[in-house]
């Protein structure tokens, strides 16, 4: 299974506000939670491997923390036409099996992937009140196989600094996964 790093994004980097659809035809993006102390933009796909292990997780995770004011968007910007698991159907399908209390959007065009430097499912992006990047990094230290239980104790921290006003973590581990799998004309875009 290829593994995929995610790339370096520089801390204060402002979220690009989107709209996007779910599966029941509504558009979501960040503006629609300004105001949040926490928002978490979180690429995440149907198939891959490394999500599936962590999605029972991130779904408990973010009903865990919507109570302390995280808000959470995920988004999934694979090719549909070349993975039909990857569907707009599917990503509702997806989002009503695993409990996720969040909205799941389908980024059919790529663009929301390009903006934010998404390179691999999951790619996670923590944001502050005023939707500046606090933490990109890992969930936790699952890898398919390697006998870790997903707990999201590296995103957990991470937030937990946020919500009690310190800076942003020295340590940011980057998340591993699956490549984004890119639309043939979006290839070169998403390798510049």
């Amino acid at each position: 299974m290829p593994k995929t790093e995610s790339n370096d994004i520089a801390l204060g980097f402002r979220a690009p506000d989107f709209r996007l659809p779910d599966a029941a035809g509504g558009l979501h993006g960040p503006s629609e939670f300004s105001g949040a102390p926490a928002l978490l933009v979180a690429f995440i796909s149907n198939r891959c491997p490394f999500v599936v292990g962590i999605r029972e997780s991130l779904a408990e995770f973010a009903r865990r923390n919507a109570a302390h004011g995280l808000r959470v968007i995920a988004v999934n910007s694979n090719d549909s036409e070349a993975h039909p698991e990857e569907t707009l159907e599917r990503v509702g399908q997806e989002a009503a099996t695993f409990g996720y209390g969040f909205p799941y959007v389908k980024d059919e065009a790529q663009e929301v992937a390009r903006a934010y430097g998404a390179a691999c499912t999951p790619d996670l992006f923590l944001f502050d009140g005023d939707q500046r990047l606090v933490y990109h990094g890992q969930f936790d230290g699952f890898r398919p196989g390697n006998g870790i239980s997903p707990t999201g104790d590296s995103l957990q921290a991470a937030l937990d600094a946020l919500l009690a006003g310190e800076p942003p973590l020295d340590l940011q581990v980057p998340s591993i996964g699956c490549n984004i799998k890119w639309r043939p004309e979006g290839q070169a875009v998403a390798a510049e």
